[in-house]
């Protein structure tokens, strides 16, 4: 396992972590927000009157309605990225972090746009009369230029659709019910392969009735979910009224120097914050990968700039809004950078060759800042530790979600006595999974979100606020995700194929249940740069042909609503 996830890491490494991507993804949506002056501000207020259906007419061809694709996209992106994903990004990159998804927010607002109005022109009635539409439906269908000669990206739609598969089980499957496993775990004790089972059959019921199905559940879900969460932020915030000023401001003093080391937190380099922050950015709202255009799609609709308006409000809801709320709880509640006992994840966990270092130290701090960061690295500890009733007697440190591991425990297995014996350890990672490490860290995604919320007003009722919460979110993600993957499907191989892909699905969602985590994570990142990379490519093709259908439609309005005060 901890080999599959190195070699998973440098894949990721080379793609959707490197350098480069969080550039290429920002620097695609400025160019847009420049290129069509600004439609996420301009069109903004004029997306809800869209949203409501006060320019729809009837005969408009789909199978949704505006507000039902917009809470069907929505489901699709408020999950586990608005709460383990901002807790994640806070424990790896620091406040800044928490700066740099909002950014990725407000410029993917205009990506969405774009991505969606091209997606939902090109779509498709297929053979059972629903619609099908999504990126490689225009990469498809749209006649891309350069210079004088006109082309297809056949080949690009079906990369993409591939990549929307794997994306499927990547992104919308198997963090979601990792997550909602993990949280009903340490909440309830409820076990996570009961769990997946539970929740696997639910699933496969609301699947089977297709799109019309799953928007009926995503539009009650969606804003009773919201108002559940909300409840539980505020509580929090509120609670601890007066480190809101405080954690506000350390978002921003943070931003251009190295993240200060605080608790626990060992600090982070501007770089390291700011692709963090992009990359949970992106998991959470998903512009420019290309996956709401698919729900988008099936609008009833005859305008695509219309329903491009309605995506404009994703990002600002699912990031704007509830990611910072989600922050600001993290922050206000100081659990970011605080221990706690937990059992410690293989993959996450290092162990350094000599017992000296404490995060107390200002040297051992730069020192190992520096080891986390690759600047610098440690020696690790090579050969068999020794371990006398549960406790190392070996000279090392235990490094465990890149803090500082403190009263360790090593045990037999996961809840069995303490070990007296010898541990294989090979380049300061743990051999034998089925040992248990347990003992106070950091702690990372939902689990700190968690912590967090008993922090407020409903002290340790707290907790029971985000399993509900993260469970109706990841798995309203689990259902949205399950109609993008049978869309791209239908595209690669007919709609005959989708129930094959349909109880595939299922069983993966069990099988993540019980699977590492940190593999999970991985595997999603790597699918979400397989999606977006393609996808992006097509929309600067399509450049010219985006900002000429806006044109018409502003043209075919004035004269449709003379009266109309238009933002154009």
């Amino acid at each position: 396992m901890q080999r599959l996830n190195e070699i998973l890491t440098t894949v990721d490494s080379w793609i959707g972590s490197s350098d480069w991507f969080p550039f290429v993804l920002l620097g695609t949506g400025l160019f847009f927000t420049i290129y069509l002056k600004f439609p996420q501000i301009r069109y903004f207020r004029f997306a809800f009157n869209v949203v409501r259906g006060k320019y729809d007419k009837e005969g408009d061809e789909g199978d949704t309605s505006h507000f039902q694709a917009l809470t069907t996209a929505l489901s699709g992106t408020v999950g586990t990225g608005n709460i383990a994903g901002v807790a994640l990004a806070l424990h790896l990159g620091g406040p800044a972090a928490l700066f740099w998804m909002v950014m990725t927010a407000a410029i993917g607002m205009c990506t969405k746009f774009v991505e969606v109005t091209l997606s939902h022109k090109y779509r498709e009635k297929t053979a059972d009369g629903s619609m099908a539409g999504g990126p490689m439906y225009y990469m498809k269908n749209a006649q891309f230029k350069i210079g004088n000669k006109s082309f297809k990206l056949g080949w690009l739609a079906a990369i993409f659709a591939g990549a929307t598969v794997l994306s499927s089980f990547g992104t919308g499957n198997m963090p979601q019910i990792n997550s909602i496993a993990g949280a009903v775990k340490s909440t309830f004790q409820i076990e996570p392969w009961i769990t997946g089972a539970v929740l696997s059959v639910i699933l496969a019921v609301v699947i089977i009735g297709g799109i019309k199905r799953i928007a009926a559940v995503t539009e009650r879900l969606v804003p009773a979910m919201a108002v559940v969460y909300f409840i539980g932020c505020f509580s929090v915030i509120f609670a601890n009224a007066g480190n809101i000023i405080p954690a506000i401001s350390s978002v921003f003093t943070s931003l251009f120097t190295t993240t200060a080391a605080t608790g626990g937190f060992l600090g982070a380099t501007i770089a390291y914050a700011f692709n963090v922050g992009v990359g949970r950015g992106l998991f959470s709202n998903e512009a420019g990968q290309g996956s709401a255009p698919i729900a988008h799609a099936s609008a009833k609709a005859h305008e695509p700039v219309s329903e491009g308006m309605v995506a404009i409000l994703e990002p600002f809801i699912d990031t704007i809004i509830i990611c910072s709320i989600t922050g600001l709880t993290l922050l206000s509640s100081g659990a970011w950078q605080e221990k706690h006992y937990n059992d410690f994840a293989v993959t996450d966990m290092s162990i350094i060759a000599g017992a000296d270092y404490s995060d107390d130290v200002k040297e051992d701090r730069k020192a190992l800042k520096e080891h986390l960061s690759g600047e610098n690295p440690l020696p690790v500890f090579d050969g068999m530790l020794q371990v006398e009733n549960g406790k190392i007697v070996s000279d090392v440190t235990v490094i465990h979600a890149r803090s500082v591991a403190e009263d360790v425990t090593v045990n037999e297995y996961f809840g069995g006595p303490p070990l007296t014996g010898e541990v294989e350890i090979k380049n300061g990672v743990l051999q034998d999974a089925s040992i248990s490490f347990y003992g106070k860290s950091l702690v990372h995604s939902s689990p700190l979100t968690a912590i967090a919320f008993t922090k407020g007003w409903f002290g340790d009722y707290g907790q029971y606020i985000v399993s509900i919460g993260l469970l109706l979110f990841a798995f309203s993600t689990a259902i949205s995700w399950s109609y993008y993957g049978d869309r791209a499907m239908t595209f690669l191989a007919g709609s005959g194929s989708v129930k094959y892909y349909r109880v595939l699905y299922v069983a993966g969602f069990f099988v993540a249940s019980i699977a590492d985590t940190t593999i999970i994570w991985t595997i999603a990142a790597i699918a979400i740069a397989l999606m977006t990379l393609p996808n992006l490519l097509g929309i600067l093709l399509l450049r010219k042909e985006m900002k000429l259908t806006i044109k018409e439609y502003w043209d075919g309005f004035k004269k449709e609503y003379p009266q109309e005060k238009t933002p154009e």
